[in-house]
């Protein structure tokens, strides 16, 4: 385990399963839209695409989808069509949670990751500049740190560009990166193993997420697995044990 004995200047948070479960159950969206495009043999395929493809861009998992429908059909749709139907799916879920939130019927803190604000707010008071970068488009991330009353915490957040491939986090960490020391001055939070390893090649201090998202606090043991493997320096289920995790943060 790595041993950081200095502060860091900036940390960079993944949003969906790291701080938000807005999108709870989106894998149980994609999974039957992928099955039933490929079969309901390719189940355990699809399975375990989706675990080693969490963080990232949502066009890239739908580029996926296309090239196994091509495989076993010899043509397929416009991986942007997939998309769009995903996001369809997915959003009839998150919508009415976002207006559960608006009308006061749901509270802020039914969809955050236990302690999540609590660390935020600490972090700020240290003045540690947060960001966040998510492969969720950009408008619904924005939509939704602001609906979870997040938005004011964070430098910049930048999510999936529309009709671009571009990675967000790739492209937020490297901007960061050219204005730290060190890339020990970085820190890369996060649930997915995306986030985690693109941490790790750009020697920023990782924290993995293995999030409940059920139960909002708690290991996942299969994100645990998924983030050990991807060189977490650290790895958490929740932001309870807030001393312990600033100090991963201040070096103390």
């Amino acid at each position: 385990m790595r041993v950081f004995s200095v502060p860091v200047t900036a940390a960079l948070f993944d949003f969906d399963g790291t701080l938000s479960t807005l999108r709870r159950g989106w894998e149980t969206v994609m999974e039957p839209l992928m099955t039933e495009l490929l079969g309901e043999d390719s189940r355990d395929t699809v399975r375990a695409y989706i675990g080693e493809s969490a963080g990232l861009q949502t066009i890239r998992q739908m580029q996926w989808l296309a090239g196994q429908v091509r495989r076993r059909r010899g043509e397929a749709r416009d991986p942007w069509e997939y998309k769009a139907e995903y996001n369809r799916r997915l959003m009839e879920t998150v919508s009415r949670r976002r207006a559960a939130l608006a009308v006061g019927t749901a509270e802020r803190g039914d969809y955050l990751i236990a302690g999540a604000e609590a660390l935020l707010q600490a972090l700020s008071d240290r003045g540690i500049a947060l960001y966040v970068a998510s492969g969720t488009d950009d408008a619904d991330v924005r939509a939704e740190a602001e609906a979870l009353g997040l938005a004011g915490y964070f430098q910049t957040i930048a999510g999936a560009p529309p009709g671009a491939e571009d990675c967000p986090k790739e492209r937020v960490i490297r901007e960061l990166l050219r204005g730290a020391s060190a890339g020990d001055r970085l820190a890369v939070v996060g649930d997915g193993r995306v986030e985690i390893a693109a941490g790790r090649e750009n020697g920023a201090r990782t924290l993995g997420v293995a999030s409940d998202e059920e139960a909002r606090r708690g290991i996942n043991p299969v994100k645990e697995k998924r983030l050990v493997k991807a060189g977490a320096d650290r790895i958490t289920g929740d932001y309870l044990a807030l001393d312990s995790l600033l100090r991963f943060f201040t070096g103390e």
